[in-house]
């Protein structure tokens, strides 16, 4: 599977509308915006289907120590789309959640040990200490634009997106591609990957319980 951006329509960004920007940038605040600190590189599926399988940039803020938020960009490239958003948030803020909520969140546990998620272009060693802050945190996803479907603007309804739980199940050509393209190895060799324990399946996903019926009803999507 290789990993395609789709060719967003409409006329170059023109000379005056560039000087406008670059003008304008000088004035309001940016709050927001410059909260954001972190660069989480990971891949998503659709919760209804596992053989859509996208690339997942988030670009995130701590609102305090417990919860985190991300926008979702297609690529690291200057001219990426926001395809969507993720929320995330400490497991004991998890487990304050009614049952019926918890549907909707994923554990990154299987994804730091594993590699899949990762902090581009950040050695190891730095990364680390903040992965294992993460590997114990609950993301919500919604992606609002279907890039694996080449469509050009965001269309339909928003999706709900889920991750992987175990070996086998993310694309290794999709990993491949993305290792090409960035010249980025996965966050943990093997060696690295050793050192952590084994993961737990605990609240990992419902996919893992058979469950897969009660999200698709959660959240409408099929």
């Amino acid at each position: 599977m290789s990993t395609t951006y789709p060719v967003v329509p409409g006329e170059p960004t023109q000379t005056g509308t560039a000087f406008l920007e670059t003008a304008t940038a000088t004035i309001p605040s940016f709050a927001p915006i410059n909260k954001i600190h972190q660069h989480l590189c990971a891949f998503h599926f659709y919760a209804y289907d596992m053989s859509r399988q996208v690339e997942a940039h988030h670009y995130c803020a701590h609102q305090n120590e417990e919860v985190r938020q991300c926008i979702i960009y297609d690529s690291p490239e200057a001219n990426a789309g926001l395809i969507g958003v993720e929320y995330i948030v400490s497991e004991n803020l998890f487990l304050t959640l009614p049952d019926e909520e918890k549907y909707l969140w994923h554990s990154h546990e299987y994804e730091v040990k594993s590699g899949v998620l990762f902090m581009l272009g950040v050695p190891a060693s730095i990364q680390r200490q903040d992965m294992e802050k993460v590997v114990k945190t609950y993301g919500k996803v919604f992606n609002f634009w279907q890039v694996d479907k080449g469509d050009n603007l965001p269309l339909g309804l928003p999706q709900f997106m889920m991750v992987f739980t175990s070996d086998g199940q993310l694309y290794e050509q999709l990993i491949k591609d993305y290792q090409r393209q960035t010249k980025q190895e996965k966050y943990t060799e093997k060696s690295e990957h050793l050192r952590w324990n084994k993961v737990k399946k605990k609240h990992l996903l419902c996919w893992d319980k058979g469950e897969e019926e009660a999200v698709v009803a959660a959240t409408g999507s099929g």
